[in-house]
């Protein structure tokens, strides 16, 4: 027999809303637009365990070996020389930024940490290390205790419990959303399929918060090769199209930016040129993400 056609997904952790049919959104100050920027402060493992999953994506495409001096020297380029690029560009604009923070990136560099937190940047729990992934290979407790170490790690390191959950590439499984929920965060940012947050089905209120995984600096620039020269104007084409819909009922922009990958000396212009040309558009609210949540959480009515 044919398949029911029937309106949704298959799975029930959020609701099937097409956009024309949603309440309207409206930011602070009547903004159309709420550029969420993410800076990935990731710890890359020299000699992972041998249980870690790493995005795929990742590895070595001839073979896996060890040591891989090259991979990780350019993700330990980020941390010592490209994220002092990025702090300085993102200064430049007035910025405010969500630091997506490994637990392990915590304990490693407290200084970058101190002075991310002198800049009055957010921080959202990601999980322990950049070659640690959630999957479903973990049971309901192994996952809850990863989270909740990341939440805790994170907190102590900061001085604040972080409002939101970026997952490491975007692992989940099913039970992700509640178990985020469960371990006190307001937001998860793990889902790339919307242009305004929306409310998940959890037991505990919890708002996803789109990431745009097509204009993430690994997605477009790295994986896809982009030529980085064409990134400011990808950018740009964004906000000005969702600034645009925006006015009817505000749309939200989030950027992934990685220290080794914008921060190199090559590429850093580009963010900047980015960045500029975002700003420039009439109507844009740079804000972290918690703050975009609870602007959004605010205006919703109880189920």
């Amino acid at each position: 027999m044919p398949l029911t056609p029937h309106r949704g997904m298959d799975h029930d952790l959020y609701r099937y809303e097409p956009i024309p049919e949603r309440p309207r959104i409206v930011w602070p100050g009547d903004a159309a637009l709420a550029l969420c920027v993410v800076l990935h402060f990731e710890y890359w493992e020299y000699d992972p365990p041998e249980d870690a999953f790493r995005d795929p994506r990742y590895r070595n495409v001839i073979a896996d070996f060890f040591p891989d001096d090259q991979t990780y020297s350019i993700r330990e380029y980020g941390n010592r020389i490209g994220v002092f690029r990025l702090m300085d560009v993102l200064d430049k604009h007035g910025i405010q930024v969500t630091v997506a923070a490994n637990s392990e990136a915590c304990r490693r560099y407290p200084s970058l940490v101190a002075r991310f937190k002198e800049r009055g940047w957010e921080f959202a729990a990601h999980g322990s290390h950049a070659t640690r992934m959630i999957t479903s290979r973990m049971s309901e407790a192994e996952e809850r205790a990863f989270i909740e170490e990341s939440r805790d790690t994170v907190a102590a390191a900061t001085g604040a419990a972080p409002r939101g959950w970026i997952g490491q590439d975007f692992g989940e499984t099913p039970s992700t959303p509640g178990l985020v929920a469960e371990a006190g965060f307001r937001y998860i940012a793990d889902w790339p399929n919307d242009d305004q947050p929306y409310a998940m089905t959890t037991k505990m209120p919890l708002v996803s918060l789109p990431y745009h995984c097509d204009l993430d600096d690994t997605q477009l620039l790295w994986l896809r090769q982009l030529g980085t020269h064409r990134y400011p104007g990808f950018v740009r084409d964004a906000a000005e199209r969702l600034c645009a819909e925006g006015k009817e009922s505000g749309r939200m922009l989030t950027l992934g930016i990685r220290p080794w990958l914008l921060g190199m000396p090559h590429r850093i212009r580009y963010l900047d040129e980015a960045l500029a040309a975002v700003m420039a558009v009439d109507g844009v609210w740079s804000a972290a993400a918690g703050d975009i949540a609870e602007a959004f959480a605010s205006q919703q009515k109880p189920a």
